[in-house]
């Protein structure tokens, strides 16, 4: 823990300007006002740090190793205290953790309900919430709680673990667990340090148990979230969970009836009262149209959305994903603790570091199990050798204790090359232990026995630390075939269509333009009505001078006098429409005909459509669909002049090719004219 910069007895002063005190903690001279500043504005540089370590490394940012941040690894440590087989309060077993934890019980109990929450550790009893709905857990004293029979199996063993002592001196707790299993990435985990952030997904358990096998194997393998609150999940943008990937979520929506849809599943991160809270806020504003929801969930989500008579089912659900929580983009960034400080990993990087630590802690397992199998198989023998040698009968007649220990150490000597080590001070004292009555009835057959048992134990461990890596794989598929079955997938992986929120939305606006004054918008009702609208959209206009301009729709807002053409934009397709067009180029200059599509335009930007001379004028614009319509075609009526023979030009539009809307156009005519029309012969 950092050290509190107030017991620092470094001597600190501060000239107050003004009234000439000084505050000190002792006698000295005062200095310049600027020195102190400087000598203040360390001390909180130092300060800053210290606090900032402290919380990226003790309490916001889980481990590489255990997975774990230090109040879970304390609870869990607390619990394996505790535990005995039986359910144990949650408000006892948040008292015993504050032996480890120093900040108090509330962080405690809902770090211990969180992690009942993910259904991998703890086996609980009584009311613990409800992720779905959000309803919190019942008080501390009402709930209880275990171990769970996977936790015991993988997270603990004090022989493997490394210990330091608790914040208050009087107590040891695990520098970390030694949880033999990617649990991380079952877990998933976030938190907010300072400067920094962590947001790692949870993944399926038995996905990670074959991926950790085919790291074993060094076979490739791909891991993709898996959320408890299942819905369906696009992870095309994943990248390994590496920072700055991102997975889509959409909740599981049903066509019940003609008129009614129901959520079956939800997005991950989101409850049934922040997914209702969204769809009626997206109602209220106009976005989507419902008649009413209702919430019917209990032990399984069940939202059912009424719609108005009428309605498209398809469009809505669409309208659902595009406007509501019913789809949301969730940033991933695994950021864990190694080597005493932050490190951002990938989830292939963080199951390997979890394979290799649980073949390293297997290896160590085994190795304890063969010391102590190799020492129980030198004391039992030291234990036949010292009774059918008779051996206890050459210290009955010696009168002083060294004298017994050298007796009994001479007559074992010639015994010691049968043993697989030197015998001690200490297994000469465990010799002297042994009761006459065991001595009379002992029985070597048994004896011979468990020896042998004892040497099959051994020379299976010798096999295993040879096959390591082998009995890591068997380790792991004993714990899938065990656990497996309680964790199918239920998060359904498949690529969304982009949703066009343009396209989905409902029309419920009319937009309006005053085509001399140059206005639009949705509230001018007593103008010329140009068509359907949502508040949403996009609006494309044309002027007489040849400027195109691009706004969202509003009340009303100012797109250039004479409007020559104006309509609804569709970003998302700009390249649908063609536009047909003749205009003069200047004052005095050709008239052209140009051909064009519009696309790669920016929002309330002008953008001239002619080559921006003075005095430039068009005299038609029309739009068509690039697909399934036809260009039209026009009539250019000349004015009359000398010599003039032809007084009329025919473009058909079919015949130009289209191009950008920068482009000049084709030049029809240098002669002056009077009027365009529509050919009324196409």
């Amino acid at each position: 823990m950092p050290k509190d910069p107030r017991s620092d007895n470094t001597n600190m002063e501060l000239n107050l300007s003004g009234n000439g005190r000084t505050v000190s903690d002792k006698a000295a001279p005062t200095p310049p006002l600027n020195a102190s500043l400087n000598y203040l504005d360390d001390y909180y540089s130092k300060w800053f740090l210290e606090y900032a370590s402290y919380v990226i490394l003790e309490r916001a940012v889980p481990h590489a190793l255990d997975g774990l941040k230090p109040v879970q690894r304390r609870i869990l440590h607390s619990l394996k205290e505790l535990d005995d087989g039986r359910y144990n309060k949650v408000a006892n077993v948040i008292g015993n953790t504050m032996k480890y934890h120093p900040h108090g019980d509330a962080s405690i109990g809902d770090a211990l309900v969180q992690i009942g929450q993910k259904d991998v550790l703890l086996d609980m009893q009584g009311n613990w919430g409800n992720t779905s709905t959000g309803d919190s857990a019942a008080a501390p004293r009402y709930i209880e709680v275990r171990l769970s029979k996977f936790a015991l199996n993988v997270a603990f063993n004090p022989k493997t673990t490394e210990w330091l002592s608790s914040y208050d001196g009087r107590n040891k707790e695990p520098e970390t667990l030694p949880i033999k299993f990617p649990l991380l990435l079952a877990q998933g985990a976030e938190g907010i340090a300072v400067g920094l952030s962590c947001k790692i997904l949870p993944h399926n358990f038995n996905e990670l148990i074959d991926a950790s096998i085919a790291e074993l194997k060094k076979e490739p393998f791909e891991l993709f979230p898996d959320f408890l609150t299942g819905g369906s999940a696009d992870v095309s943008e994943y990248n390994d969970g590496k920072r700055g990937g991102r997975v889509k979520v959409r909740a599981k929506i049903e066509l019940r009836k003609k008129n009614l849809l129901a959520i079956t599943e939800l997005p991950f991160g989101k409850t049934t009262s922040s997914l209702i809270d969204s769809i009626l806020s997206a109602n209220d504003k106009g976005k989507i149209k419902i008649s009413r929801i209702e919430d019917n969930t209990s032990d399984k989500v069940e939202i059912l959305v009424y719609l108005v008579s009428g309605s498209d089912s398809e469009k809505i659900t669409q309208a659902l994903y595009a406007f509501t929580d019913c789809e949301l983009s969730i940033s991933t960034n695994i950021c864990v603790i190694e080597d005493e400080k932050p490190k951002f990993l990938t989830a292939s990087e963080l199951l390997k570091i979890s394979a290799k630590r649980t073949k390293r802690l297997l290896k160590s397992e085994f190795e304890i199990e063969l010391l102590e199998l190799e020492e129980k198989w030198h004391l039992s023998s030291l234990e036949k050798i010292f009774i059918e040698k008779k051996i206890y009968h050459k210290i009955e007649t010696v009168e002083t204790w060294e004298g017994v220990l050298k007796t009994l150490d001479k007559n074992l000597k010639p015994f010691e090359k049968q043993l697989n080590r030197t015998i001690t001070e200490e297994d000469l004292l465990k010799l002297l232990e042994i009761k006459i009555k065991r001595i009379s009835k002992y029985d070597t057959l048994k004896a011979d026995e468990y020896l042998k048992d004892l040497e099959k134990k051994i020379a299976k461990t010798k096999r295993n630390l040879k096959q390591l890596t082998q009995c890591t794989i068997k380790w792991y598929e004993g714990l899938k075939e065990k656990y497996g079955p309680e964790y199918p997938r239920k998060t359904h992986l498949e690529t969304f269509d982009k949703v066009v929120a343009q396209e989905v939305v409902i029309s419920n606006e009319t937009l309006f333009v005053d085509r001399a004054e140059g206005f639009a918008g949705y509230s001018m009702k007593k103008d010329e009505t140009v068509g359907k609208c949502s508040k949403l959209s996009d609006v494309i206009s044309i002027n007489e001078a040849g400027v195109l301009m691009v706004r969202k729709i509003s009340e009303k807002a100012f797109f250039g006098k004479k409007i020559l053409h104006i309509d609804i934009f569709n970003r998302s397709k700009p390249n649908e429409k063609a536009y047909c067009m003749i205009y003069r180029d200047g004052k005095n200059g050709p008239t052209l005909a140009k051909h064009f599509t519009v696309s790669g335009v920016t929002r309330d930007k002008e953008y001239p459509l002619t080559k921006a001379k003075p005095g430039s004028k068009v005299f038609f614009i029309a739009e068509y669909l690039v697909e399934g319509g036809a260009a039209p075609s026009v009539k250019v009526n000349l004015r009359p002049a000398p010599r003039l023979r032809k007084l009329e030009e025919i473009v058909h539009f079919s015949e130009l090719s289209i191009r950008g809307r920068s482009s000049g156009g084709n030049i029809i005519t240098k002669n002056s004219i009077r009027n365009v029309v529509r050919n009324p012969k196409n």
